[in-house]
C-alpha cells in the first residue's frame, strides 16, 4: 500500500466523523454508512470502500473484515482499531474508535510527520489499554514508514515492557548521538540511524523512569502532535429526570388510593380487566 491524495484524507476524516456523531442518533449502522455513503466525495475512492463495508456488515454483522480486505485503501492499524471497537469482549468505546481515526486521517491530511503519526498511533494504544503486539504490528506496516522505521516499530514490539520506552526513543534519537560527543564517547560502527530529533531526544530522557503517558503527553504538549481522544466517563444524571418521573407518578397512585380510602372506600371495579 502506497500513501493516498490528500483528498481520501480528508473524506476519510468526514466520513469517521459524521459515523461517531450520528451513533448518538441510535440510528442502524447500516443506516449510517448508507447516508455517509451520499454525502461523501464521489471522485474518491471512498464510496466504493463504504459500498463493500456495507455489504460485509450486512452478512457478517461487521465491517472490519471489509477493511481488512481493502487493504489497499484501509491501513492495518485502521483495520486493528475498527476490529478492537467491534470486539464483545472487550472495553473499547466504537464512538471512542472512530474519534481516533478521524484525527489520524486529519493529521495525514495536513503537513504529517513520521515521528508525529507513530507517537499518536503508540499512545492510542498506551491509554486504550489495547495489544501492543497485535497493534504494533498494524502500526509497522503503515505505508508513511520506510524500512528504518518498520525496523524500530518491530524492535519496539519485541522489547516493550522489558526496556522502558523512554529509553528505545532516546537512543534512536539525535540528542543522544550529540551527549555522545560531547563525552567523546565513540558510536559503533552498526548504530541504527537517528529517527527522532533533538527535541524528542531531550523530553525522552527528562521523562525516564517516569510513566510513559506523562513522556507522550510532553511530547504532545511541546511539539503539537495530535492528541488522542480519551473516553468521556458515562454521566449516570441523564438517567436521574426519568427515574424521578416515575417515582413520582408512583407517589401519585399511592395518594390518590389514600384519598379514596378515606371518603368511603376504593372503587376496585376501576382496575378490573375491560374497564
Amino acid at each position: 500500500m502506497s500513501m493516498l491524495e490528500r483528498e481520501e484524507y480528508i473524506e476519510q476524516a468526514f466520513f469517521f466523523r459524521i459515523l461517531r456523531e450520528r451513533m448518538e442518533m441510535n440510528m442502524p449502522m447500516q443506516d449510517l454508512l448508507s447516508a455517509a455513503r451520499e454525502e461523501v466525495l464521489a471522485t474518491t475512492n471512498l464510496p466504493k470502500a463504504i459500498d463493500y463495508m456495507l455489504s460485509e456488515l450486512l452478512h457478517e454483522g461487521i465491517f472490519s473484515t471489509a477493511m481488512a480486505k481493502l487493504s489497499h485503501y484501509f491501513t492495518a492499524f485502521q483495520t486493528f482499531i475498527v476490529a478492537e471497537a467491534e470486539d464483545d469482549k472487550g472495553r473499547f468505546d466504537f464512538r471512542v474508535g472512530l474519534e481516533i481515526l478521524q484525527r489520524e486521517a486529519e493529521y495525514l491530511a495536513a503537513e504529517p510527520l513520521k515521528t508525529g503519526l507513530f507517537i499518536y498511533q503508540f499512545e492510542t494504544l498506551c491509554r486504550n489499554r489495547l495489544s501492543y503486539d497485535t497493534g504494533l504490528a498494524a502500526i509497522g506496516t503503515h505505508p508513511m514508514y520506510g524500512p528504518d522505521w518498520q525496523e524500530w516499530v518491530n524492535t519496539v514490539r519485541r522489547q516493550i515492557g522489558i526496556i522502558e520506552f523512554s529509553d528505545l526513543l532516546y537512543v534512536r534519537s539525535e540528542h543522544y548521538i550529540q551527549q555522545q560527543e560531547r563525552l567523546g564517547a565513540e558510536l559503533p560502527a552498526d548504530h541504527p540511524p537517528v529517527l527522532f530529533g533533538p527535541k524528542e531526544g531531550r523530553i525522552a530522557l527528562a521523562n525516564r523512569q517516569k510513566d510513559p503517558l506523562l513522556l507522550l503527553s510532553a511530547l504532545h504538549r511541546q511539539l503539537g502532535y495530535p492528541a488522542v481522544p480519551r473516553q468521556k466517563p458515562i454521566d449516570d444524571t441523564l438517567d436521574l429526570v426519568p427515574q424521578l418521573s416515575r417515582r413520582i407518578e408512583r407517589l401519585e397512585q399511592r395518594l390518590k388510593l389514600i384519598e379514596d380510602e378515606q371518603k368511603g372506600g376504593i372503587d376496585l371495579t376501576q382496575f378490573y380487566e375491560g374497564q
